[in-house]
């Protein structure tokens, strides 16, 4: 048996590699998908185009918008002299937001009086208008307070020395910049090992259907369970080869820790790339066609990544969604990569994420081997 076996792995690794363009594909877009992802996906806001009407310009005014430029939210690229002018540029797209000054603002302040500013968000993209607002109130709320506290100081220095003063002392446990590239780097990683496992198991089992070679080896002496097994576990070995590459760039490049342990780590990525495995072996045998492989492992990618909480929280989600998102491999394999990556984690904490792998792996491997017995006979 071990000698059939050994002769289908070097079958299946001559055919993988001996074409040229295959060898990049394998290595290539992997670690371009790293680089491209691992700097384009974040949950920050950054440089959000803004327009300001100021017809108070007054030095009060003009400091609380030197202020919204400071800010690495914020570029400031329109000043506006008309507030109908708002509607053309937001229409364009040339700005997101756009911040009028009303022109009693300063004597409203100095007066003691309250004063309002109006903000005009375009909230085509919910999520950009909703952190712009929360930037905006920020930047207005320090503003408001540094004002408060220099007038009190200049009118009542005795008063001011004896204000009661509470400071927030922030402590980020495991993250401590809060970098959005510490966050998305560990949840990519689980992304392709997914992505490339199953395309690539199941595209080779159905492409030797479809060009009439899978009968041809059927004659042989091998049997099924070799075959199976020849066919599978050269993509496993790749898968893991794979996981190890993108994570050594991800670690390397983007400077992500792993603060774990690295025994557990390939222990989780084993049993995770084993419910991928047993996912395309599945997908091999209801499909014909190379074609059929390929629109079947997409329909069943793109909600696994988007249920794995990879960029949105589960929590978030309606309560029949989360409740799917318990048969998805990559959802608890995105809880252990992180939290062995940033927090350090073992055993004793991610062992629920391990079992549910586990069993997962265990029925998808049995149910696709049955499947794909009945369809070799």
């Amino acid at each position: 048996m071990l000698k059939r076996l050994r002769h289908m792995l070097i079958k299946e690794f001559i055919q993988v590699f001996r074409d040229k363009r295959t060898r990049v594909l394998l290595f290539v877009p992997p670690l371009i998908q790293m680089l491209v992802f691992g700097y384009a996906a974040t949950l920050e806001i950054k440089h959000l185009p803004v327009a300001i009407i100021d017809y108070d310009n007054s030095p009060i005014s003009r400091d609380l918008v030197s202020r919204l430029q400071a800010s690495r939210y914020f570029h400031i690229r329109e000043h506006l002299s008309d507030h109908r002018q708002i509607k053309e540029v937001i229409d364009k797209g040339e700005v997101k937001i756009a911040i009028q000054i009303n022109s009693e603002f300063a004597q409203n302040i100095r007066k003691g009086q309250s004063t309002s500013i109006q903000v005009i968000v375009d909230s085509s993209n919910s999520n950009s208008a909703l952190l712009g607002l929360g930037y905006i109130n920020e930047v207005i709320i320090d503003f408001a307070k540094d004002y408060q506290q220099e007038t009190l100081r200049r009118s009542a220095p005795f008063l001011f020395a004896k204000m009661p003063k509470i400071v927030v002392e922030k402590r980020p446990w495991y993250n401590p910049d809060m970098s959005s590239q510490w966050f998305f780097v560990p949840g990519v990683i689980g992304n392709l090992m997914l992505i490339m496992v199953i395309t690539l198991t199941a595209f080779a089992i159905v492409r030797e259907r479809e060009i009439g070679t899978l009968e041809q080896i059927m004659v042989t002496p091998i049997r099924r369970v070799e075959f199976i097994l020849g066919k599978t576990l050269p993509f496993f070995l790749i898968g893991l080869g794979n996981a190890l590459l993108i994570a050594t760039v991800g670690t390397l490049w983007f400077k992500v820790p792993l603060q774990g342990s690295a025994v557990v780590l390939a222990l989780g990525s084993t049993l995770f790339l084993l419910c991928v495995l047993g996912i395309a072996l599945f997908i091999s045998t209801i499909s014909l066609t190379q074609q059929q492989a390929m629109v079947t492992s997409f329909f069943f990618s793109m909600p696994a990544i988007v249920f794995s909480g990879f960029g949105s929280p589960i929590s978030s989600m309606p309560e029949f969604l989360q409740l799917l998102t318990y048969l998805n491999p990559l959802r608890y394999f995105q809880t252990l990569i992180r939290s062995v990556y940033l927090k350090g984690v073992g055993l004793d904490v991610l062992w629920q994420e391990m079992l549910a792998m586990a069993v997962i792996a265990t029925i998808m491997l049995t149910i696709s081997v049955m499947r794909f017995k009945k369809s070799l006979e």
